[in-house]
């Protein structure tokens, strides 16, 4: 993956947002968390189908729609300023029964669906067993955060990071448990929490618009 993952600098003069970037960065650092009860529907019935699990396809669907999106892979250069990542990996947790601690693991992006869950497999399968906060070194500096609670199907969520003097600019996605509701549809609450410096509400909005159409895209594979 190179010595230092590619990127764009951002031109600050001609950026619409330069003045709200610098605004949550410097004065008032702040982030946000909004959650979504999500129609999981149709991505379900792949993964049954399919054989596939469901949090393999979940992955796909959320680094899908955070690469599509320069406002959730947002950077800082060396240079200073503000960057955009050419492509984000998903750092994942993944939980111990024998313990019940969890790990974080990385893998690589890819656009391509098999190829993307062909990786997902092999790294849980090579570093799964591993213990610990970091189950695979070596994360690479371009990367976001996915993880999965599923024994609570909650409403609200939020995440409180102390003592940071740099505002973290990727953004962090949790899911929870899903649920079958009377009538057929199957929904499951999805929170992202970024920080303000990266994006706004509407980037969100968009961002939940986007996600559900990749969860609903399982309905043709």
């Amino acid at each position: 993956m190179g010595d230092f993952p590619a990127y764009q600098v951002i031109d600050l003069a001609k950026w619409p947002r330069r003045e709200h970037f610098a605004y949550y960065r410097d004065q008032i650092r702040c982030g946000y968390s909004l959650t979504s009860r999500m129609d999981v529907s149709e991505m379900l019935a792949y993964s049954r189908r399919s054989g596939r699990r469901f949090y393999g396809c979940f992955l796909y669907a959320v680094s899908r729609t955070v690469n599509s999106m320069a406002s959730m892979r947002m950077m800082i250069p060396p240079e200073g300023g503000a960057g955009v990542w050419e492509n984000v990996h998903p750092s994942f947790t993944i939980f111990h029964e024998d313990d019940h601690t969890f790990s974080d693991l990385w893998m690589e992006y890819s656009e391509d669906f098999d190829a993307f869950y062909r990786e997902f497999v092999r790294v849980v399968e090579v570093y799964g067993k591993n213990h610990g906060i970091k189950a695979r070194t070596g994360q690479p500096a371009n990367f976001f955060c996915a993880s999965c609670a599923p024994w609570i199907d909650f409403d609200g969520y939020s995440t409180w990071v102390a003592g940071s003097d740099e505002p973290a600019l990727f953004p962090i996605i949790t899911c929870g448990k899903y649920v079958e509701e009377p009538g057929g549809a199957t929904r499951m609450p999805v929170n992202l929490t970024i920080s303000h410096a990266a994006a706004d509400g509407w980037h969100v909005g968009v961002f939940f618009s986007r996600l559900e159409g990749n969860f609903a895209a399982f309905r043709e594979r």
